[in-house]
């Protein structure tokens, strides 16, 4: 069953996965939106926007591992669909995320560019990779 944008965009899993990508549990993040995914509806702006979130997510966790090619396939996969969101689709975006959908694929790619500033992190914390924050 298809869910709305605004719907899935406040839901716990939506605002948990983005709390889970600010603090760096990127594949942990990646399974929280997966779920929101695969139930928005097919050819609509959410499904287009949660693929983007989950390929910006697999490019933190390729960029950890140190495995660039695939890091710049994904980041440059999330920055084409982040693209994709203009019009009605941006200010969904930009309240949900804080940044509009243009800025976040510059970030997409910028992140396999130019290595992020790493910030110390309490032994057993996931390091992490990006320079910016989602959220609003």
């Amino acid at each position: 069953m298809p869910v709305t944008a605004d719907a899935s965009l406040g839901s716990d899993p939506f605002l948990r996965g983005l709390d889970l990508f600010n603090h760096g549990y990127y594949w942990e993040a990646h399974e929280a939106w997966e779920g929101l995914w695969q139930v928005a509806d097919r050819g609509g702006p959410s499904r287009v926007f949660f693929k983007a979130l989950i390929l910006l997510s697999a490019a933190g966790v390729k960029i950890r591992e140190g495995k660039t090619a695939a890091a710049v396939r994904h980041s440059q996969r999330a920055a084409m669909l982040f693209r994709r969101l203009n019009g009605p689709s941006e200010h969904i975006v930009e309240n949900a995320l804080g940044l509009p959908p243009a800025i976040l694929a510059d970030y997409a790619e910028a992140a396999t560019r130019v290595p992020a500033a790493l910030r110390d992190v309490p032994l057993g914390r996931p390091q992490p990779v990006f320079d910016f924050v989602l959220g609003s």
